[in-house]
């Protein structure tokens, strides 16, 4: 097993019904985490991510704690399993809501502690969504220079930022709803693909604003430790500096771009290193491929990854 080992945690739209169920089954510690999940939040978390119904399962107050959840759990798996020694991890990164994961299995926050702000994001998004008629608009085969044309043609007095530069030719725009509805005439006009996507609203935009404002304050009922290997940051693609910096980043993350190609070009540099994205899917090997398509990017997210050769 290589001595480096860099942990991907999925964020929001990597949901899918099913997640987390047979890797529960197959293994204790999973099932674990799953049981604590449901004691914490007081309803069945567990039955929601196994059995949907999808339309619940995507609302942003359940898709987020479901996948912290579903996250930890795999991890807890591929450790039980051997699949993962925590001893190798060198860094940890999640996407968006991942980031959450990645902190708490670096040891920053205790798992309740964790699902609690994940549960009151998700809750505080939706609210600021349900606020302003917004969305996202992915637009593929544009550079961010493009893109950020883009938004300034298609604003026109409205919110339009880019959101998730997510790979090469792979920026997420969000934003006001006219907006997005003129940025997708405009991406296709230039030659680009655009697709609205099916989300409650305009993450990682000034739209968020009153979340973030909220959220810092959920922030802060929480005490943060030292993070026992690297995490890095969705603002600023590096390590996150100080545990006493963690939650101002955690706060501007709800209303900046998420940095994930540069994060992972700043990974990929380690040669040799072991890629290992936890439950559930393949959304960040996909982004990965994007970027360097022979990185190998081993899955843990289900009872069959736990007993593949390593």
């Amino acid at each position: 097993m290589p001595n480096h080992t860099y942990i991907l945690c999925p964020g929001q739209g990597a949901q899918a019904v099913g997640m987390g169920k047979d890797i529960a089954e197959a293994a204790p510690g999973a099932r674990a985490v799953f049981d604590a999940a449901n004691r914490v939040l007081r309803f069945d978390l567990a039955a929601l991510c196994f059995n949907g119904p999808e339309d619940r399962l995507n609302q942003t107050d359940i898709s987020q704690p479901a996948l912290f959840t579903a996250g930890v759990a795999s991890f807890v798996a591929a450790r039980d399993a051997g699949k993962v020694d925590p001893e190798t991890v060198a860094a940890f990164a999640g996407l968006s809501l991942g980031e959450y994961t990645a902190l708490h299995l670096a040891g920053v926050f205790g798992f309740e502690d964790g699902l609690r702000l994940v549960a009151a994001r998700g809750r505080l998004m939706q609210e600021a969504a349900a606020a302003t008629p917004s969305g996202m608009v992915a637009v593929l085969g544009a550079g961010e220079a493009a893109v950020q044309q883009l938004c300034d043609k298609s604003a026109q007095g409205e919110v339009l930022v880019p959101a998730n530069l997510n790979a090469p030719g792979q920026i997420v725009v969000s934003g006001s709803k006219g907006a997005c509805d003129r940025v997708l005439a405009a991406a296709e006009a230039a030659g680009f693909k655009a697709t609205a996507l099916k989300v409650a609203g305009a993450f990682h935009s000034p739209l968020m604003q009153p979340a973030a404002d909220r959220m810092a304050a959920e922030l802060e009922k929480v005490p943060f430790s030292a993070p026992r290997a690297p995490v890095y940051s969705n603002v600023t693609a590096q390590q996150h500096e100080d545990f006493g910096a963690i939650k101002r980043r955690l706060v501007e993350q709800i209303v900046s771009p998420v940095q994930w190609e540069r994060t992972m070009r700043t990974l990929m540099a380690n040669e040799g290193a072991r890629f290992v994205e936890l439950a559930p899917g393949r959304t960040l090997a996909g982004l990965a491929k994007r970027i360097n398509r022979r990185l190998p990017i081993e899955s843990v997210g289900t009872a069959e990854s736990l007993t593949q050769a390593k």
